[in-house]
C-alpha cells in the first residue's frame, strides 16, 4: 500500500529549536486529510518533513517506502507535491504557462505532452485565460491556482495545500471544492494545513490536531470539534453551525447547517 509513515520523527532547526517531537503517522494515498492547530504547533513543519524539504532530526520519514533522507527534494517531488501559502514564494517564470511547464520540462517531457498536461492543469483550476499573462500582472488569488496547476501538471502521488482557501472568495473556494473531488477520483492523497474550519468539516473525513509540536488527537471531524480538551489545547474553533448548537445546548457534534436542522426538527418532534 503507497502511504506515508513518520515513525517517532522529531525535528530540530540548526538554531536549537525544536519544532517537532515524537511524531507518529500514517497517511494512505488515497486520504484526504487535514491537520490543524494553531500557528508554531508544527503543522508546517511537520508538513515539510513529509514532502522532503525537511529532513528528521530523529526517527524517519518514508514515502511509498522511500526514506526521504536517501533522496534529493527534487527526487521525491515527482511522488509529493507542496503547494505553499504564499504563491509569490513559489513563482518565478514570466508567463502563466512557462511556470506551469516548469517541471514538466524539467522532467524531459516532450512538448506535445507538456502542452496536454499544462491545459489539463488550467482547466482544472480555470485559469486557461491566463497562460499568457504574467504571473505578478494577474490577482492574488489566481496566482494560487497557478502554483496548485504547477503542481498538478507532475501527477504527484500526494498534494499538500496550505492554507488554500486564505484570500479566497466563494469562487475560489468552489474551484478548491471542485479540485478535491477531482484529485479523489484520480485517488491522488491531499494533505491541507488549515485555519478555516468550515472547509475541513465539510470537505476532510479525517482531521489531525496539533500542539506544542505533538499530534494530540487524530480523527473525524466530529470527532474533533466535539471534544473539548482538544479544541482547547490546539486553540481551533468549532465550526459556527457547531458553536450555536452548543451554546443552544444541542449538542457538540454538530457541523453543518442541514445537521442543525435536523437536530431541531427531532427535538420540535419529540
Amino acid at each position: 500500500m503507497n502511504q506515508i509513515v513518520l515513525n517517532h520523527v522529531s525535528f530540530q532547526y540548526p538554531n536549537g529549536f525544536l519544532a517537532n517531537e515524537d511524531i507518529n503517522l500514517v497517511i494512505n494515498q488515497e486520504e484526504q486529510v487535514a491537520i490543524v492547530g494553531q500557528n508554531g504547533a508544527g503543522k508546517t513543519t511537520v508538513v515539510k518533513l513529509m514532502n522532503g524539504l525537511n529532513k528528521p532530526t530523529v526517527g524517519d520519514v518514508t514515502i511509498n517506502g522511500m526514506n526521504t533522507k536517501e533522496y534529493t527534494t527534487a527526487q521525491i517531488a515527482r511522488y509529493v507535491g507542496y503547494v505553499f501559502q504564499n504563491p509569490d514564494d513559489q513563482i518565478f517564470n514570466q508567463s502563466v504557462y512557462d511556470e506551469i511547464a516548469y517541471m514538466p520540462k524539467y522532467y524531459k517531457m516532450e512538448e506535445k505532452e507538456v502542452k496536454k498536461r499544462v491545459d489539463e492543469a488550467a482547466d482544472i483550476m480555470h485559469i486557461r485565460e491566463f497562460l499568457k499573462s504574467n504571473p505578478y500582472e494577474i490577482p492574488y488569488t489566481i496566482r494560487k491556482f497557478v502554483t496548485i496547476a504547477s503542481i498538478l501538471v507532475v501527477e504527484p502521488q500526494y498534494i499538500f495545500l496550505d492554507e488554500p482557501t486564505a484570500g479566497q472568495d466563494l469562487n475560489g473556494t468552489k474551484v478548491l471544492i471542485e479540485l478535491l473531488d477531482y484529485l479523489r477520483r484520480k485517488n491522488t492523497g491531499v494533505i491541507t494545513i488549515t485555519h478555516d474550519m468550515e472547509f475541513v468539516a465539510d470537505h476532510f473525513k479525517r482531521v489531525i490536531a496539533m500542539a506544542n509540536k505533538h499530534v494530540i488527537a487524530d480523527g473525524t471531524a466530529k470527532d474533533i470539534f466535539s471534544n473539548d480538551a482538544v479544541i482547547a489545547e490546539s486553540k481551533i474553533k468549532r465550526t459556527e453551525m457547531g458553536m450555536i448548537a452548543n451554546d443552544l445546548g444541542l449538542g457538540k457534534d454538530i457541523l453543518s447547517p442541514q445537521e442543525l436542522v435536523d437536530v431541531v426538527k427531532d427535538r420540535l418532534r419529540s
